[in-house]
């Protein structure tokens, strides 16, 4: 199949990545993975080997008319360790290179399908100013994306991380959920080929 690139000409690129069918149950499963691998399992608490102090025992076993105790740090005593302690938790999810693979052939070539995907030769940002970025979407009819190069120059990384709603990332960097959410995605013909080489 082929995709039109912004100022006429076209770009040749494979059924296999941009032309594939949309699996929802599969896109499902990468993005919601993706989503539970940025949580942070912060909740803990101390059990007895961790709370500080009780590293001798208190008295002796026999003798002394007090119950027998190992330790001041038990769970039965004041400023002891909680029982049943809470750790940190990991949320992350299992995904398989070739689903994940897959997800992203399935997420692309459904937004070619939607016209959502713009292939442009580069981004020919002249100043890392916004409003340079800005007059450059302007003409492409685009209001908020993502904005896809090989690498980012700096003049666009400057340019476009002030305004809403526009996000610039590397081939490297692409991930599910930045272009799921994305109104349009906005690709140098460079970045498509290096997709192709990734994805083949």
């Amino acid at each position: 199949m082929e995709l039109a690139v912004t100022g006429g000409s076209k770009i040749k690129v494979s059924d296999e990545v941009f032309g594939r069918d949309f699996s929802e149950a599969l896109v499902h499963q990468v993005v919601t993975a993706y989503l539970a691998g940025g949580r942070a399992g912060t909740k803990a608490q101390k059990n007895r080997s961790a709370v500080s102090g009780g590293g001798r025992k208190p008295w002796r076993q026999k003798g002394t008319g007090n119950a027998r105790a190992g330790t001041i740090r038990s769970p039965l005593w004041r400023s002891g360790g909680v029982t049943f302690a809470a750790q940190p938790r990991d949320f992350s999810q299992k995904v398989n290179r070739k689903q994940y693979r897959a997800a992203i052939k399935a997420i692309l070539s459904e937004l070619v399908r939607q016209e959502r995907l713009l292939v442009v030769d580069k981004f020919d940002v002249a100043e890392p100013k916004t409003r340079a970025v800005r007059e450059q979407l302007s003409d492409l009819g685009v209001e908020t994306g993502v904005l896809v190069d090989v690498e980012l120059g700096e003049n666009l990384y400057l340019g476009s991380r002030n305004i809403p709603g526009v996000y610039a990332l590397t081939v490297e960097a692409l991930n599910p959920v930045s272009l799921v959410g994305a109104e349009k995605v906005v690709m140098t013909s460079a970045a498509v080929n290096k997709i192709e080489e990734w994805l083949a």
